[in-house]
């Protein structure tokens, strides 16, 4: 947020280095209210966020990032803004009378459009069209596609969505159903998520889908996904309750009420995760468990990036090297080849390719680069065999107990393992050869058997 203190012009932002354009100081947000009413065959959207936030210094300006879409209505506090401008995916608001230091303050923006992704180093981001219905995939910086946010990984809210939409199609976005009525020819959907959640994990996925009860132990577990896709679905996911009976012993509680998955009508590049939600391709769908390593993926995200969420994107490895290491752990005990195994032949894929990735700082070019999933879950098996098994499933338990909704980083996660260790040296001489220098290092020789 573009914020000025006291009346003062100022130009702090708290964007990430990775997405500078996305992110605000000044406040924290508290919640999301959003009402949204949809036509699908228009792909018009019309509207209301009701942001409810904490100012964390004096504010006579605070901003919001909103892209593509035209604001009709701006209140701070029922009061119209004294001013409002809108643009380069900035909404700059001048409330009538100065936000004190502390108070807490609600922000009421009127919006319409037509939404679509935006074009990022990462490629289309965002609200984004179907054959017949929406995706919302948001990873880093899509959000702002959608609703008006603060679009940093750190901040967190509560959200409570409403989307009205016409009632051949199903809604799904994240928490839990609190209604759903129909009146005439359309359908509110109102879901509300109590934990905490950064804007890109919340989601909207419209289609005309039918509804699969899965599993009510240890969680509920659902599908929500296309008729003709059932019979192939069952075979592709029918092991997904025990990933989640394995994943429940090893990194702890699932952390949310509910976990669906949503398999669209279309083809996806890849899976995409969002808090309680993951969403999958048709091409994802074979019959043949031909994508069961993206089923662990998906769902061991649940805990490492939708629980404990990076404070910055720096952290990306937090994320995408546990949920990669979650995927031999499920090869693991599922009969395929065992962790140490997966390490090797990843580790001779890794000595071919360049040696230029940092994982503790990879920068924006290299975050969702395939040897930085490879390399962060290689760390985690080479602490493994330096801890035991004991030990080391002990501390992911531990790391995912005490940072439970919040936000993480590496240093952290350093600490708690040197903790665990009585060689907490050993531990941060592991960690600084394998998280901060570009060159592989050498693989131990493991002490025993994975």
């Amino acid at each position: 947020m573009v914020a000025e203190v006291k009346g003062s012009p100022g130009d702090d932002t708290a964007g990430d280095s990775y997405v500078p354009a996305r992110g605000n100081g000044g406040y924290h947000v508290e919640s999301y209210e959003l009402d949204l009413d949809y036509r699908v065959n228009s792909n018009r959207l019309t509207g209301k966020a009701t942001i409810t936030a904490v100012a964390t210094q004096a504010l006579s300006r605070l901003s919001f990032d909103l892209a593509g879409l035209r604001v009709t209505k701006v209140y701070v506090n029922g009061r119209r803004a004294a001013r409002y401008t809108h643009r380069s995916g900035k909404l700059h608001v001048w409330p009538a009378s100065t936000i004190v230091d502390g108070g807490e303050f609600v922000v009421d923006v009127q919006y319409s459009g037509n939404p679509a992704p935006i074009d990022s180093p990462w490629g289309e981001l965002g609200w984004e069209e179907l054959t017949e219905g929406v995706i919302v995939a948001s990873q880093p910086s899509g959000a702002a596609t959608w609703f008006p946010c603060n679009d940093h990984p750190g901040d967190k809210a509560h959200y409570r969505i409403t989307i009205t939409t016409d009632s051949p199609y199903h809604v799904v976005a994240n928490g839990r159903l609190v209604s759903r009525r129909t009146k005439a020819s359309r359908t509110s959907w109102v879901y509300d998520q109590a934990a905490p959640m950064a804007t890109y994990l919340a989601t909207v996925q419209i289609g005309r889908y039918d509804v699969l009860e899965l599993a009510s132990s240890p969680v509920t577990m659902r599908a929500v996904l296309p008729a003709a896709q059932v019979r192939e679905f069952r075979s592709d996911f029918g092991r997904q309750q025990a990933m989640m009976q394995l994943f429940t012993r090893l990194f702890g509680p699932y952390p949310f009420g509910s976990y669906t998955v949503v398999v669209t009508d279309d083809p996806l590049e890849i899976p995409l995760e969002a808090q309680g939600i993951s969403v999958f391709g048709s091409n994802h769908v074979d019959g043949r468990r031909g994508a069961e390593r993206l089923v662990a993926h998906e769902l061991a995200h649940q805990w490492f990036g939708n629980s404990l969420t990076p404070a910055s994107w720096r952290h990306i490895w937090l994320n995408e090297g546990f949920a990669c290491y979650a995927e031999w752990l499920w090869s693991e005990e599922s009969g395929g080849l065992s962790a140490s195994q997966q390490v090797t032949r990843a580790y001779n894929r890794l000595k071919g390719l360049d040696q230029d990735l940092v994982l503790s700082d990879p920068g924006p070019d290299l975050m969702f680069d395939d040897r930085l999933y490879k390399r962060g879950a290689i760390s985690l098996h080479v602490l493994r065999q330096l801890l035991g098994d004991d030990t080391f499933f002990g501390l992911l338990r531990t790391w995912t107990r005490r940072y439970r909704h919040g936000s993480v980083t590496t240093d952290a996660f350093i600490s708690l393992a040197a903790e665990a260790c009585a060689d907490g040296d050993a531990v941060r001489e592991l960690f600084s050869v394998w998280l901060d220098s570009p060159v592989l290092p050498v693989l131990p020789r493991a002490n025993r058997r994975r």
